[in-house]
């Protein structure tokens, strides 16, 4: 018994030393500083797992190690090359790159049969981009159109416009919630936060739901770093733009924070009357108890505010006559949100996230668009509204593989309450002939409401998304969803108002599926799918201008595709493709009536085919080349507003052609030196 204890003590006191003797090294990404977790080591035949934190005890006999993860550059680094922290690179492969936002799991893009497109941290840290624009439109089939002070619209896949055809995510969860879309809806994010873009084109309602049509643009925000960073960036132009942008963030123990945040504004620009103004700050905490918890915590709060200068027509815009008529029009954003996000990593095959999400958004706006002339030449109409909402929401997602064929089951679920309000106010505008500008306004005490009403509105929907490989390279995805919508609505004008919808309650609902493989082949990929998008009615469509709220269902849109891709001579040259068909069915559009009276109405379809195509091509490690293009029509099949038939037309503000090339250079002999040229084009 005595030797048993004595042979248990020399090995502890053996351990002891062993360990005395290693050291803690982190394994972080060179970029962002952020931990990674579940890195592999080599150290001769041993591998190593990096925890939670990145950390890993070095054995001090150590010569030479080898780490990877996946989607990163493996790294080899020699005894004296070992530091407290080992950097490591993300790939150039784009076919290993790592998406989340395909099928809600992390997976390589080979593995998803969708056209995705990924857009970095050093994409973002190089563009040092004024707008969200700036870096979407690099992405093949993406045309997000600057409207001025980071407003804009958007087309993927559709005709440029500001229908609510498109889907925007932070971390995956929307950033707005169902009915009360608004295409202005990206200038509520902090690019600041942002360590990667991902963009989705076609629908993506199985996993999403509703507005994930044309495509779904998901903003990644950036994790705290393992070591104590900061940085600041300044820029200005010649119209009047100023930026700072600010960082930092530190790790200690199991916690993290990462503060992020910038400051824009622009003062007496080129196009008269168009300052505006941007605050946005992010604070986003990281706990880690263990190796297999995380927990997530986000707060994000933007105050934007506009001059709306109006838009310029033809002969002014020749001229290069860019005065406005307005002195009062605007738009003002507030837009909180916070977010806690439960991981759990049950073991190797089974993991669970809970998220809760608060929002509370408002725009209120003096609208130059809204403003309209009466029989008065000095008079002129216009409106003065708001619409502000809040958002209670849990969401739930759990993802179990199987043995079975390399198979994989994601399940969710979630739960978005959101009480809306909104009110329109009438005004009367006067007009300074001489001047040619609208000078002041005045809002009648009694009676000036357009529109006042409140909405509640709620959102049940649960998924799953199964997705296995019954051959080798080959992967196949199912995946299906079930919305149910209400919208409680409550008309706060008085019966004896000149336009008054009732209060009324309206339900939808919608089953949403989707199914497409991909098979992969020494650098070679296919895939293909179809796949459903809808949209249900907007609160304005329903309850604008209307006595009785009509009946109308869902906006439904099919599509079908298929593409593929190719890595060549060592991933120096990457080329893929995307071919799609979707039709719309059940639009919604404005129907003009035997009484000359209009209505919304489920009347309209569309027709939407196109090719989407890109190359990079990296002859060396300082130059860089790419090219992204797409050519698409867009059609109407059924349509006819107001009278006036549309049909087998082409629809306005779809271009045939979209283009966006690039070449970068990065000599060796000058550390840090860039020098770049883009070219975009319609």
């Amino acid at each position: 018994m005595k030797l048993k204890y004595i042979l248990v003590l020399i090995l502890a006191c053996h351990s002891t030393m062993m360990w005395a003797q290693s050291k803690v090294i982190k394994v972080i990404d060179e970029l962002t500083g952020e931990p990674l977790s579940g890195a592999s080591i080599i150290i001769k035949n041993d591998i190593l797992k990096s925890s939670s934190n990145g950390s890993f005890l070095l054995p001090s006999n150590t010569e030479e190690l080898k780490v990877s993860f996946v989607g990163y550059e493996l790294l080899t680094l020699k005894k004296n090359e070992i530091g407290l922290f080992i950097r490591l690179k993300k790939s150039n492969a784009l076919m290993q790159e790592v998406v989340v936002t395909a099928n809600r799991i992390a997976q390589q893009r080979k593995e998803a049969p969708i056209a995705i497109t990924t857009i970095g941290k050093e994409v973002i840290e190089e563009t040092k981009a004024q707008r969200l624009d700036q870096l979407l439109n690099k992405v093949s089939g993406v045309h997000m159109v600057s409207l001025g002070n980071e407003q804009h619209e958007m087309s993927i896949r559709q005709p440029m416009t500001t229908k609510s055809l498109f889907l925007y995510m932070e971390d995956g969860i929307p950033i707005r919630t169902t009915g009360v879309y608004n295409h202005n809806a990206l200038l509520e994010m902090n690019m600041a936060a942002a360590k990667g873009i991902e963009v989705v084109k076609g629908p993506s309602s199985a996993l999403y739901g509703s507005e994930a049509i044309g495509g779904a643009v998901n903003i990644i925000t950036q994790a705290s770093p393992s070591l104590l960073s900061a940085k600041i960036s300044l820029q200005s132009n010649n119209t009047g733009y100023k930026r700072v942008d600010f960082q930092g963030g530190n790790s200690k123990g199991k916690w993290g924070f990462l503060l992020s945040g910038y400051y824009a504004n622009k003062h007496n620009g080129p196009i008269e009357y168009s300052d505006f103004q941007k605050k946005s700050i992010s604070l986003r905490t990281d706990y880690k108890p263990n190796d297999k918890t995380s927990w997530i915590n986000t707060l994000s709060y933007v105050d934007y505010s506009s001059d709306m200068s109006g838009s310029v027509d033809s002969l002014k815009y020749a001229q290069r006559n860019y005065s406005s008529m307005n002195t009062f029009t605007y738009r003002n954003v507030h837009a909180l949100r916070f977010k806690s996000m439960l991981n759990q990593q049950w073991n190797s095959n089974a993991s669970t996230n809970v998220s809760l999400l608060y929002r509370d958004n408002s725009i209120g706006q003096n609208p130059s668009y809204s403003i309209g002339s009466t029989s008065v030449p000095t008079k002129f109409k216009g409106q003065i509204n708001e619409n502000a909402f809040k958002t209670f929401a849990m969401f739930l997602n759990h993802t179990q593989k199987f043995n079975w064929l390399d198979s994989r089951l994601v399940a969710g679920a979630s739960v978005d309450i959101s009480p809306q309000d909104y009110y329109a106010k009438y005004i009367s505008i006067t007009k300074d002939l001489t001047l040619n500008k609208y000078v002041n306004y005045t809002s009648p005490v009694v009676d000036s409401f357009l529109s006042k009403y409140k909405t509640g509105i709620i959102n049940l929907a649960s998924y799953l998304n199964y997705e296995v490989s019954p051959l080798k390279n080959l992967k196949i995805v199912a995946a299906v969803r079930y919305d149910a919508f209400q919208y409680y609505f409550i008309n706060n004008l008085p019966t004896s108002a000149s336009v008054t919808t009732a209060s009324t309650l309206s339900t939808f609902s919608r089953v949403t599926p989707k199914l497409g493989f991909t098979y992969n082949f020494k650098g070679v990929g296919f895939y293909s799918n179809v796949s459903q998008g809808y949209v249900p009615p907007q609160l304005t469509e329903l309850y604008s201008s209307v006595k009785v709220a009509p009946y109308l269902l869902p906006q439904v849109f099919t599509n079908y595709e298929m593409g593929g891709w190719v890595s060549l001579y060592k991933n120096k040259i990457y080329a893929d493709f995307s071919l799609y068909s979707m039709k719309g069915t059940n639009e919604i559009i404005s129907v003009k009536l035997p009484d000359n009276t209009t209505v919304n109405q489920n009347a309209g379809s569309t027709m939407h085919k196109g090719i989407e195509y890109g190359i990079n091509f990296r002859p060396s490690k300082e130059l860089y080349l790419r090219f992204s293009g797409t050519s698409a029509k867009h059609s109407f099949v059924s349509n006819i507003v107001k009278g006036v038939d549309f049909s087998g037309k082409e629809m306005s503000g779809a271009p045939r052609f979209t283009g966006n090339a690039e070449v970068v250079y990065k000599p060796k002999w000058i550390k840090g030196f860039r020098i770049g040229m883009e070219w975009n084009h319609q």
